[in-house]
């Protein structure tokens, strides 16, 4: 049966990586150095490369549900929990300035926040960052989830919600699966009720973000909430 194919040590991965820093391997490497082993036939570095291409893309890849990533050949339980932990680490390494700092002194990294959590998806999702008076998060919470185009989302829900999390002020987030950023006349409809329903209850809305596959709009920025 064939093995698993074998370099020398001097052009593994690893090896490579302590040798020339991690900045000189491909991505399909640092997954290597991740996965540590491939399956029979394929290195870790051919594993890499086949997991890059099935998922579509690294942002895809390290977005990737459990279920989907375990039902890929050769990967298992334990390479599976190896990246969901990388990226919940990703996650909350976004997360934690947001929860240290004003959210609104970090305008790019909200940005990147919600592109982690949201560019990748295939169906549209809505989420709210919940922040306290100093403007910290207190949480992230996914509010909706729909279909390709239109995802359900109803002011008196995320009152609700940002009652029950104690919250001062939100941001509002949600993707556009078809990939452009720019806000539709329902964003910019629903923007403008859930400001009125949130004054109510002396809650602010701080922006709403339209998440792209490649860019955020802010509707702050336009001047549109």
């Amino acid at each position: 049966m064939p093995q698993e194919r074998q370099f020398p040590s001097c052009e593994r991965p690893r090896e490579r990586l302590l040798r020339h820093g991690v900045h000189a391997l491909t991505s399909a490497e640092l997954l290597a150095v991740l996965l540590r082993t491939g399956r029979r036939g394929h290195s870790a570095t051919d594993m890499g490369h086949a997991l890059i291409e099935h998922f579509g893309g690294l942002r895809r890849l390290l977005s990737a549900e459990s279920e989907a990533l375990l039902a890929f050949p050769g990967l298992g339980a334990a390479k599976t929990c190896e990246l969901l932990a990388v990226q919940e680490l990703g996650r909350r390494a976004l997360e934690e300035p947001l929860r240290n700092g004003r959210a609104l002194s970090q305008p790019e990294r909200v940005k990147q926040f919600c592109a982690m959590r949201l560019a990748h998806l295939r169906v549209e999702h809505c989420i709210a960052l919940f922040l306290d008076t100093q403007l910290r998060l207190i949480d992230c919470v996914e509010l909706a989830r729909g279909t390709l185009s239109h995802a359900s989302v109803y002011p008196r829900e995320v009152v609700k919600a940002a009652l029950g999390h104690h919250a001062a002020a939100l941001i509002l987030a949600h993707n556009h699966p078809s990939g452009l950023a720019e806000p539709s006349s329902a964003d910019i409809a629903l923007t403008r009720q859930l400001k009125q329903a949130l004054a109510l209850v002396d809650i602010r809305l701080l922006d709403h973000l339209i998440v792209g596959a490649t860019e955020v709009t802010s509707l702050a920025e336009r001047g549109q909430v």
